[in-house]
């Protein structure tokens, strides 16, 4: 080999050389780049890390303040405030502990946690661990106590304990306890609805159970010496449907038991009302297993026969059909009745005119619009002489939305 080639193998070698340390050095910047893209920033990862940790202890809370939930919570609030211990009361004990010292702090806790709870405000103090407490090394010397508040007031406290007085902790403990405040309040909301919810159903057992059971009763006892099988049967229908108007179970059921109840109570009006009343059921099969409020279909069926036949003289065709369209489920409920003037629809559905279908129409109108939201209130059509024809819209799946089992 020339002098030359050596010279020029040289100078290859070195560029690789160059190359090799310029790619390695862009490997490792890109790699640093994917690192960053991937975790992000320290800061970014901790404010990461803090918005998990409060969504895990976010569902417990929002059950109430009790020891169960309180436990549950405790190690992921402990976790937000990376202090050495912490605790959760309610106005008269402690519902959970997590971290060290429970044994020789425990008992100091309603004593520590009285004047939040009587004035509402946080407050720093000793925990007076350097006089008696049993371990040299405990790392309990100082508390900070948070109030955590619902709509009746002072709940409880939240005490978040550190080896010193600390400002950054004291307000950290308040900024927390108020965080759990909030969920506390949304847990009372969330009863808050459920009562209402109850309420609403109980209202409308209420008007289904005197008017309806007397006539149904006078119905079946009309057939008892004529025709004994027909008394019979209508008597099970009877028990069936009272029984699952009155079940004490659940805020929804699925389409399929709503029909069923249906199918009975019309049973018992055509027992009352002969072959005035003629019904048509159009079904498609696959929105059966759809799940929607309980009790939700059967005032409009009622307010359909009320209508259409104790208003009127003449005979009345119901039609209820069930479709499938989609994300939902369209149910009608259509008579050709009296009708009714739309502008008195309005003040009654409003709450202006007294009227007792209308309570019936008022409250399914308001549970769709609960449950589903406000575009999926009731759609009435009518007019004087028209007949009505009433539709619901039910999304197949919503959260929240399932039969009782």
């Amino acid at each position: 080999m020339t002098g030359i080639e050596l010279a020029a193998a040289g100078a290859t070698g070195a560029v690789l050389l160059a190359a090799g340390f310029v790619l390695g050095r862009l490997a490792a910047r890109r790699g640093r780049r994917l690192a960053d893209l991937d975790l992000g920033t320290p800061v970014e990862r901790a404010t990461f890390h803090t918005l998990h940790t409060a969504s895990l202890a976010a569902p417990p809370l929002r059950a109430g303040l009790t020891e169960d939930t309180a436990r549950k919570a405790a190690g992921r609030l402990r976790s937000l405030l990376g202090t050495e211990a912490l605790c959760l009361t309610d106005r008269g004990a402690v519902l959970a502990w997590d971290g060290p010292g429970e044994e020789h702090h425990r008992e100091r806790v309603r004593d520590l946690v009285a004047g939040t709870l009587a004035s509402g405000r946080s407050r720093s103090a000793h925990t007076g661990c350097a006089d008696d407490c049993a371990d040299a090394e405990c790392p309990l010397r100082w508390a900070v106590v948070a109030p955590l508040t619902g709509e009746d007031g002072v709940l409880g406290a939240l005490v978040a304990y550190g080896p010193r007085e600390s400002a950054v902790l004291a307000r950290a403990a308040t900024e927390v306890a108020r965080w759990v405040s909030v969920q506390l309040e949304l847990a009372e909301l969330d009863r808050s609805r459920t009562r209402i919810v109850e309420a609403e159903i109980r209202a409308l057992r209420a008007q289904i159970s005197p008017h309806f059971i007397f006539n149904s009763l006078a119905a079946i006892a009309s057939f008892v010496r004529t025709d004994p099988e027909r008394a019979r049967e209508l008597l099970l229908e009877f028990a069936d449907f009272t029984r699952y108007s009155f079940r004490r179970h659940g805020d929804f059921a699925q389409l399929a038991d709503e029909l069923r109840a249906i199918e009975q109570y019309l049973a018992l009006a055509g027992a009352r009302f002969g072959d005035r009343l003629k019904v048509t059921l159009r079904i498609a099969p696959e929105v059966l297993p759809v799940t929607l409020p309980f009790l939700c279909l059967q005032p409009l069926v009622e307010n359909a026969v009320k209508h259409g036949l104790e208003d009127s003289a003449e005979g009345c065709r119901v039609v209820i059909s069930a479709r499938d369209a989609g994300a939902e489920a369209v149910v009608t409920v259509e008579d050709d009745g009296v009708g009714m003037d739309p502008e008195v629809l309005r003040q009654i559905l409003r709450g202006e005119r007294p009227s007792a279908s209308g309570l019936g129409l008022c409250n399914v109108d308001e549970r769709l619009r609960q449950v589903y939201g406000a575009e999926h209130g009731l759609v009435i059509e009518t007019g004087i002489g028209a007949g009505m024809k009433v539709t619901v819209r039910i999304p197949k799946y919503r959260p929240g939305v399932h039969p009782a089992v």
